[in-house]
């Protein structure tokens, strides 16, 4: 190729080159400004962004502030920055100084807030400063963290937020949640997870649990008319049935805010009401008195049968609820009140008794028919009056009949010669006449103002002072045993040497008639006749010829018996254990069968006025421990405790010790045979006005009231309950030291038996009798 060619094709190529280079810059500089365009639009969406971002952080009144580093600045909220410092009570906001704040409010703040710089962990919490609450949300994006601040002021700061007042609802005890307009669920708290048996809310949502179907369209109700609804609903719970106060109450923004109380207490409460309320008025309607309830209106709200009937009034007009004076007012049309001059004065005082706080005094009513009645009014638990009206004609009839018939009975015992009296079954005196008077020498007053039994015995003890005799009329009178009240007949001896012939008869009515009538002069002229009988002479000394004989021909073989049963239980390995507590008991029966014997030899020699007294100074203390020694054993058998309790200075008194042993000997017996295990006998002695008391007490099981009358009696069979010959023994004994036996027993409580004995007692005053015979 020639140069020409060669400089021409270098020049083509180059303004080929020149040109591809022009259009590879016009390239690159249309790619630059798109690039620069998209930048723009970029930086202008993004500063669009920042705005709206900022204006809806000042539209929600929040701060966000960002962390890095540990070094915090203000993103975005001035207002609601400033808001916040003034709630912690800052004097400056620095956002540093605020995060500092935040961090010193409380332990755990710091806590969650380094966990958030450090870790990136989200948190949220609530400080409450000077002037309001702060609440605090975190979160971590990237290597910064970001800080939502919300302040509340004034009154709204005391106003939970919405996870704490989520978190209150979840603490109540009753189901709540939040149903949407058709039913469905939102929310609820655990109560209302645990009913439906649900693990969470999801899960109850995907199975569409609910809590009552019910209270679901209730819900939807209170969401479709916007008002609140409420009802009552039995739910099966945990298998039992139980009832629930539902309210639904729409809330505002939407959904139905639905909670349920349980009230079963209060349900059941009401049902037993209605039946208590229902038998209250069968029961009202079955008496025989009208029965009124009128409100506190003065309307009538419920009346029995027995009102309608008494008063003649329609039960359809009842039925209506008139009012108080409309039924006075159609009763007067009637002529069924009683007549009075001022009707309108007295319907006022009538109407006027709404106002009494308590109960006023009962009233009769004379009606024009010739009918009494007894009103009795009360004011009304649950507001108004209650009025009671009793028909009581009859009553009046009959006690004007009885009043006439006891004043014929008073004129005929008035005319009796004897002395009558006649006691009810609650032992107070109901008649009497006036020879009643005369004989126990009182007046009438006195006998009024005596009352009851024991009130006439005081009056009739200085004539006569057998208590024993009284006690036996007292139980013929007062004692609820039937058998205990049959007839009596029997004779006294008055102070002033009368002899009285007594006789108590039962009458239909449970009350009793006892009569008095003196024989004195009957009786002496019997006792004048006796005594010159031949026979009683001849008797006697049959009688002390039997007792001698029985007393050699029994005390002989008993002591042969007495002597080999001993011999037998001393034999020691030669007899059986079985055999030696045969022995013993053969031994026992006839130590007892031989005590028997001696005091059937007593009684004989005190009936036939034989026995004289040794008489010597006994010391009291001892008698009473020898005699306690004596059945210290057998208390021990019987697991009764016996005890002594004696003054230190009891000293002497003069009598047979020998007798006076026995007597306690007989008290002690019978004192350990009447108490049960683990009981106490109790052996005590005062001194008192001249006398020595000797007492036995025991915890057993008391003598009733009808058997005390005879227990000093001999040879009383045990179906009466009586001890044998030992307490009959006990008062002869007593009674031939100058002395008395008292006895006080209740049934359950236990008995006393008191000897009353003088303090110096003769050994010629004791056979004095023996000079009489």
């Amino acid at each position: 190729m020639s140069a020409p060619e060669l400089i021409l094709a270098a020049s083509a190529g180059a303004v080929s080159l020149a040109i591809c280079a022009i259009l590879w810059a016009l390239a690159q500089r249309t790619q630059a400004n798109e690039r620069v365009k998209a930048l723009r639009a970029e930086l202008t969406a993004l500063e669009a962004r920042a705005e709206a971002a900022m204006a809806s952080a000042e539209a929600f009144d929040s701060a966000l502030l960002a962390v890095e580093d540990g070094k915090a600045m203000l993103a975005s909220g001035e207002e609601s920055f400033a808001a916040c410092a003034q709630a912690l009570g800052l004097a400056s906001s620095d956002v540093q100084g605020l995060v500092n704040a935040l961090m010193r409010a409380d332990p755990d703040h710091a806590r969650r807030l380094r966990a958030l710089f450090e870790r990136g962990e989200p948190c949220a919490f609530e400080v409450r400063g000077a002037n309001g609450v702060v609440s605090v949300e975190g979160r971590a994006a990237g290597a910064l963290a970001w800080l939502r601040l919300s302040a509340v002021l004034g009154e709204e700061a005391g106003l939970p937020t919405a996870p704490r007042f989520a978190a209150f609802l979840d603490a109540k005890p009753g189901p709540a949640w939040i149903a949407n307009a058709d039913g469905t669920v939102a929310w609820a708290n655990r109560a209302w997870l645990q009913a439906v048996d649900a693990a969470g809310l999801t899960e109850a949502q995907g199975r569409r649990a609910s809590f009552d179907k019910g209270a679901d369209a209730l819900a939807s109700e209170a969401a479709n008319l916007g008002q609140r609804r409420e009802t009552v609903r039995w739910v099966t719970l945990a298998g039992r049935r139980r009832a629930f106060s539902i309210q639904a109450q729409p809330l505002e923004g939407g959904g139905v805010g639905v909670w349920a109380d349980d009230v079963t207490e209060t349900e059941e409460l009401k049902e037993q009401l209605k039946r208590s309320d229902a038998a209250h008025d069968d029961t009202l309607n079955h008496i025989a008195d009208a029965v009124a309830i009128f409100s506190h209106d003065k309307r009538l709200t419920f009346h029995n049968t027995a009102f309608a009937e008494m008063w003649g009034l329609e039960p359809a007009w009842l039925a209506e609820r008139p009012g108080h004076g409309e039924i006075l007012d159609r009763l007067r049309q009637r002529r069924r009140l009683p007549e009075t001059a001022d009707y309108a004065k007295w319907k006022a005082a009538e109407l006027d008794r709404y106002g009494a706080l308590g109960a006023t005094p009962d009233e009769l009513w004379s009606l024009p028919d010739g009918r009494t009645l007894r009103v009795v009014r009360q004011p009304h638990p649950m507001g108004g009056i209650l009025l009671l009206f009793s028909d009581i004609t009859g009553e009046l009839r009959l006690k004007a009949q009885y009043n006439a018939l006891i004043q014929v009975q008073q004129a005929t015992l008035d005319k009796l010669n004897d002395a009558v009296a006649v006691f009810g079954s609650d032992g107070r005196l109901r008649l009497h006449n006036e020879a009643f008077e005369r004989f126990w020498n009182v007046t009438p007053q006195q006998l009024d103002a005596a009352g009851d039994f024991e009130g006439v015995v005081e009056l009739c003890v200085p004539r006569l002072h057998d208590m024993q005799f009284w006690r036996e009329l007292k139980g013929r009178v007062a004692d609820p045993d039937p058998s205990a009240r049959a007839p009596m007949t029997g004779e006294v001896k008055t102070s002033d040497s009368r002899i009285v012939s007594y006789q108590s008869r039962p009458l239909p009515d449970g009350a009793t008639l006892i009569g008095f009538t003196d024989i004195t002069d009957a009786r002496k002229l019997e006792s004048a006749l006796a005594a010159r009988s031949a026979a009683l002479a001849e008797a006697e000394r049959l009688k002390r010829d039997f007792v001698g004989n029985v007393s050699y021909e029994l005390r002989t073989p008993l002591t042969t018996i007495i002597g080999y049963s001993e011999l037998l239980e001393r034999s020691g390995e030669n007899l059986s254990e079985r055999g030696r507590s045969h022995a013993a008991a053969v031994r026992a029966a006839a130590t007892q069968l031989a005590r028997s014997i001696d005091d059937v030899l007593d009684m004989a020699q005190i009936d036939a006025d034989e026995m004289a007294l040794d008489v010597e100074e006994v010391r009291v203390g001892e008698l009473m421990e020898t005699a306690a020694g004596r059945w210290l054993r057998e208390a021990e058998a019987a697991q009764v405790e016996i005890k002594l309790e004696r003054p230190d200075d009891i000293g002497l008194i003069r009598g047979d010790a020998r007798r006076l042993g026995q007597i306690l000997d007989h008290l002690i017996e019978n004192a350990i045979r009447q108490t049960p295990p683990d009981g106490e006998v109790t052996v005590s002695a005062r001194r008192a006005l001249g006398e020595i008391q000797l007492q036995v007490s025991d915890t057993g099981r008391g003598i009733p009231f009808h058997v005390q009358a005879h227990i000093f009696d001999r040879f009383i069979g045990r179906e009466r309950g009586g001890p044998g010959l030992g307490l009959a023994l006990v008062k002869a004994l007593t009674e031939l030291h100058g002395g008395w036996v008292a006895l006080e027993s209740e049934p359950g409580n236990g008995a006393t038996f008191t000897c009353h004995l003088p303090e110096a007692a003769h050994a010629e005053a004791a056979s004095a009798r023996e000079l009489e015979f």
